[in-house]
């Protein structure tokens, strides 16, 4: 090497060094700037953690420069991971100074001496952030986009401006071939009738697989913030199709997708004239003095506070229920609370006033950027910077076929459970002219929660131990808030955990502690449960529906079909 060259690099790694010690200076300065803002709390750091922090960054930074002059960087990231950033050592910089600088802002965010809030808050900016300006994201830095145009001469860049425009005219990223897919056609095909139908949703009945059928009916109620077909995607993945093959005379609440005519519904409507009328309705049909219900997410909370509404009339129509991946007390709310204050709330509440509609491409926008890398930024990159076309996924179609919600029920949802977490108060909330005081509810309980779900955290569906007086058996299944629910048995896949049907001690920790663990679907488990509620069995019906109640249309439906728009 010449004295020249030595010198170059000398004074290369000079400014390196000083580019990333500015770099430190700033992202401080920023956090610090954080704290100055206003309703943010002041943000302090311990001086020893920053020295260390600083210190830790320099040492890297320095590693990577003198890595980056023997070879390519070696950068662990599946985003960075392809043969073709191996390759190109302009781009594996990049990855690898990127990867650095967020690691060293996520440490400033765990060094920052801050309530739990905005600490969280932090966290989630930098997480957005982060995913947003990965080099992956840009033609300039993505060295495999590069190499597919050069392989495909520029056809995969004229493909990715084509899947651009095509979204933008949709209004939404693609995360699958939407062509692919017709609700009735190839996803929610079990075969059933629409018997009773609302101007909030339609009831449907699905056809017996068994020649017996057990006494009590079973109504399911799905989250009404998407569509009740997550539970019927396939013949082999279908909930619905497992609980009629179990036996069950199956009804299903199918929300309808409201519009302007419904801007005005409220928290009481979807109560009242779904989940309670979606009782009455299956009871008149069996006929049965009482039925076996199921709630999904939103739709557990909804039918838990019609079982409220009930007990306070002293009616008790239901025998049993099971609430799947539900919140009904709202401490532990996960990521989600980040987004949650009396400000946001109030800027909702003043929105619907007058009634209004929480438009589903909003929602669904935001339960995307709870993974950000997963449901966007990879999209981003396949479809636009790679040109090309997702697979057909009926799971992402489905996530896909967002729902709108009703501007006033929206806003009432907001501030009784995430932010002031009413409901578990007795005689605080009200819903349908009666005190909500689950003290009351005194019934079976089935209570399943994921252990990795992101938007009904394990605890927060644990805590429903804590607040029913019945009988009530837990269950914690493997993976997320979807997966973890759609796992039929004959997939053989992840596991599920059982404890004491007696002892629930407050902290979830404690029951997982001592919980055991079982291979494979937590579905059997719920079925023998539910089979032991379910009354005696007798001929299944031939027909569907009863008395006033006839079949409509087939399964299902016209409502399910509505789409939410742009």
């Amino acid at each position: 090497m010449t004295q020249d060259s030595a010198q170059f690099l000398t004074g290369a790694a000079e400014e390196f060094q000083k580019s990333f010690a500015d770099n430190w200076a700033k992202a401080l300065a920023s956090f610090q700037g954080m704290g100055t803002a206003p309703d943010m709390p002041q943000l302090t750091f311990a001086p020893e953690k920053l020295q260390e922090l600083q210190q830790q960054y320099l040492a890297e930074a320095t590693a990577l420069w003198n890595q980056s002059l023997q070879a390519t960087p070696e950068v662990k990231d599946r985003r960075f991971s392809g043969e073709a950033w191996r390759h190109n050592p302009v781009s594996a910089f990049a990855a690898a100074v990127y990867l650095l600088n967020t690691r060293t802002l996520m440490g400033l965010t765990d060094a920052a001496e801050t309530d739990a809030k905005t600490k969280a808050r932090i966290q989630f900016a930098i997480e957005q952030w982060s995913a947003a300006t990965a080099p992956s994201n840009f033609l300039a830095f993505n060295a495999e986009a590069q190499q597919k145009a050069i392989d495909t001469q520029g056809e995969s860049i004229s493909k990715g401006i084509h899947n651009l425009l095509h979204d933008m005219e949709q209004g939404h990223v693609s995360m699958t071939d939407e062509s692919l897919f017709e609700v009735g056609k190839n996803v929610a095909t079990t075969e059933g009738r629409v018997v009773f139908e609302n101007e909030f949703f339609q009831l449907l009945e699905y056809k017996p697989l068994t020649a017996k059928v057990y006494e009590r009916p079973f109504l399911l109620i799905p989250p009404c913030i998407n569509k009740f077909y997550i539970l019927d995607l396939q013949p082999e993945n279908s909930l619905i199709r497992y609980a009629v093959s179990q036996g069950h005379r199956t009804f299903v609440v199918s929300w309808r997708n409201p519009d302007e005519s419904l801007q005005n519904t409220t928290w009481d409507d979807y109560v009242q004239d779904v989940a309670i009328k979606a009782i009455s309705v299956v009871q008149e049909i069996g006929p049965t003095p009482q039925i076996n219900a199921l709630g999904f997410c939103v739709g557990g909370t909804i039918l838990s506070n019609a079982l409220a509404v009930l007990a306070a009339r002293g009616e008790k129509p239901v025998a049993s229920a099971t609430f799947l991946t539900t919140l009904i007390d709202f401490q532990d709310t996960g990521v989600l609370d980040v987004f949650i204050d009396e400000n946001f709330v109030k800027y909702r509440e003043g929105q619907f006033a007058q009634g209004g509609l929480m438009k589903g491409k909003d929602m669904a926008s935001t339960f995307s950027f709870l993974r950000p890398n997963d449901l966007v930024w990879n999209y981003v990159v396949g479809n636009y910077l790679k040109g090309e076309t997702p697979p057909p996924f009926d799971l992402l179609y489905w996530n896909s076929d967002s729902t709108n919600l009703p501007g006033p029920m929206y806003a009432w949802y907001l501030r009784n459970t995430y932010l002031e977490n009413n409901l578990v108060k007795p005689g605080k909330a009200k819903v349908c002219g009666e005190s909500v005081d689950f003290r009351k509810v005194d019934l079976p309980l089935y209570i399943y929660g994921s252990r990795e779900d992101h938007i009904v955290p394990i605890g927060g569906s644990y805590a429903s131990t804590q607040v029913f007086p019945g009988k009530k058996r837990f269950v914690m299944g493997a993976s997320g808030h979807i997966a973890g629910v759609i796992n039929p048995p004959a997939a053989k896949k992840r596991c599920y955990w059982t404890g004491s049907d007696t002892s629930f001690p407050k902290d979830v920790n404690q029951w997982i502690g001592k919980a055991k663990e079982h291979p494979g679907s937590w579905w059997p488990d719920w079925a023998n449960w539910l089979k032991a509620h379910a009354g005696k069995q007798i001929a299944a019906p031939k027909t569907y529906g009863k008395g006033r109640y006839k079949a409509i249309e087939n399964a299902p439906g016209r409502y399910v079909k509505a789409r939410a728009g742009k």
